[in-house]
């Protein structure tokens, strides 16, 4: 019973993590936030690019057809030849299809065509429900030509077919999706527990208040060069082993993906201290983690598809720095995509980065203001109980 009222009495005393309020906030977050975001299991309105070489009355019923479908949204049409790979970039498409010339005639003269379709295979579930759908939509077309359905168009006559390949990985490999998704977010996940703590170790090593006096708030960040070195090591080395035991494609630049991971390594560890800052110590600054990392892992790409998420929680997902290391880990290692193709994203993930720096730079000179404010306070203090201690000697002396 001792050991009991101790430990009761050191959970309640703020030494340690405040557990007592996290297991009620993870409960919260799980069955209200989480069941909010993760509601559908299917994809609503996702992405569909359509190249129509054709540009046919038919082509563009078909193209109307795709985008009236619950699970399909026609985001863009172009009518010259395009590398479909290039509109999966920036996850802006989760198909690709591709009407060819001579469409609408092989339709009338009864030639059997073929309707191209490019699935992105980065995660096997999202283009699950696009298949179906539109095998569904070609199907009931070609009832409709043959007067199955009631039709009263006798013209029809040519059968159409889907000819669908899937990029970028087609085996449908998991050392592509969940395995690395788990490197990704364990690394950040550690980096970060090693990191937060940074500030409070530092206060209570009395050798913060002398950073904010004479320093910068580069005298903190600076701090995370080694951590930050260790994490991208670690991610090519669990790469490596991927690529070596499994069969993880890797089809971009790896210098590209380093440059990207030094700014990310950057942007993390700049939350980290940021997020740990005001706690007693480190310890209870390792808690708070999970307000930033796991986000990130969840709502980011692997373990659920982005065409499942309504679109206010993808924007809300981009306020977790994982969910940028998704991305480029998408674009870069799985689509092969180059500087050029990812500028945009890379430019929004540099505001994103700057805001985080001011948000820091703000935090530590308010933490100047207020140990300048506070110093300046034990200084008046000082000087008056000096004046009262000389008031009271004088005193004293005149009455002697």
């Amino acid at each position: 019973m001792n050991s009991l009222r101790d430990e009761i009495r050191f959970l309640f005393s703020g030494q340690g993590m405040p557990y007592e309020k996290v297991c009620l906030m993870v409960a919260a977050v799980v069955c209200i936030v989480l069941g909010t975001m993760l509601s559908s299991n299917i994809s609503h309105d996702a992405k569909v690019a359509v190249i129509d070489l054709d540009n046919s009355a038919y082509s563009h019923e078909l193209t109307s057809r795709i985008d009236a479908s619950e699970y399909m949204e026609v985001t863009t049409v172009l009518n010259t030849p395009v590398d479909p790979t290039t509109l999966f970039y920036r996850d802006q498409a989760v198909a690709v299809v591709y009407f060819p010339r001579g469409l609408e005639k092989d339709r009338y003269t009864g030639t059997a065509s073929n309707i191209g379709v490019f699935y992105d295979n980065t995660n096997t579930a999202q283009s699950s429900d696009i298949k179906v759908a539109l095998n569904e939509l070609i199907g009931l077309d070609n009832a409709a030509a043959q007067g199955d359905t009631g039709s009263t168009n006798d013209s029809l006559s040519g059968s159409v077919g889907l000819a669908d390949r899937n990029l970028f990985n087609p085996s449908g490999s998991n050392y592509n999706v969940e395995v690395q998704g788990f490197l990704f977010f364990f690394g950040s996940m550690f980096f970060t527990f090693a990191t937060i703590g940074m500030v409070p170790r530092l206060r209570l090593a009395h050798q913060l208040d002398k950073i904010l006096l004479e320093g910068t708030p580069w005298d903190i960040l600076v701090r995370l060069v080694p951590y930050g070195g260790c994490l991208i090591v670690s991610f090519v080395f669990g790469m490596t082993i991927l690529r070596l035991l499994g069969d993880m494609t890797f089809s971009g630049s790896l210098l590209l993906f380093l440059a990207i991971q030094l700014f990310y390594v950057m942007t993390v560890g700049t939350l980290s201290t940021l997020f740990g800052w005001t706690a007693a110590n480190p310890g209870i600054a390792s808690s708070r983690m999970i307000l930033f990392i796991p986000g990130g892992f969840i709502l980011g790409g692997p373990t659920g598809p982005l065409s499942f998420y309504p679109d206010w929680v993808i924007a809300i997902s981009h306020l977790f720095p994982l969910t940028w290391e998704y991305h480029f880990v998408r674009d870069i290692i799985e689509r092969g995509a180059g500087f050029a193709d990812i500028s945009k994203e890379f430019g929004a993930f540099l505001i994103y980065m700057a805001a985080i720096l001011i948000l820091f730079c703000a935090k530590f000179f308010s933490a100047r203001r207020a140990l300048l404010k506070h110093r300046a306070q034990d200084e008046k203090h000082r000087r008056d109980l000096q004046q009262l201690s000389l008031t009271d000697g004088t005193t004293m002396g005149q009455t002697e």
